[in-house]
């Protein structure tokens, strides 16, 4: 970051990476504190329509759902940026492409894990 800025392309690009990376790793807390600190960044030099920030939202949720301990708001917010990130991604980059599926399949799978947790289990 200090090499370029925080606000250089390349800096949000390659800490959407190490998000990736960390996500890929399980070490959901890593993620969400560094998503948290460039996905702002990312929003206010890019704007909300960008490949980077689309990206940087998905990543942001899958960390939300996928984390063991995630609460219950935690799931929802998860769905909650799944939904708004696909639909500005269907709109941005159209229904056929590939980024648009790839958030399909996990909002499928973010909703999946909340209706889980919203479901009382049998033995309750």
């Amino acid at each position: 970051m200090k090499l370029k800025g925080e606000e250089h392309s390349g800096t949000m690009r390659e800490a959407t990476n190490y998000a990736a990376s960390l996500n890929l790793l399980d070490r959901f807390e890593e993620t969400k504190s560094l998503l948290r600190k460039t996905m702002s960044v990312a929003r206010r030099v890019f704007g909300e329509n960008t490949d980077l920030t689309l990206r940087m939202k998905t990543l942001y949720a899958q960390a939300l759902y996928k984390d063991a301990g995630a609460t219950l708001a935690d799931l929802r917010e998860a769905v909650t940026t799944l939904e708004d990130t696909e639909r500005t991604a269907r709109r941005v980059l159209g229904g056929a492409h590939p980024v648009v599926g790839s958030i399909e399949a996990f909002l499928r799978h973010a909703r999946a894990a909340l209706a889980a947790r919203e479901t009382p289990s049998a033995s309750a």
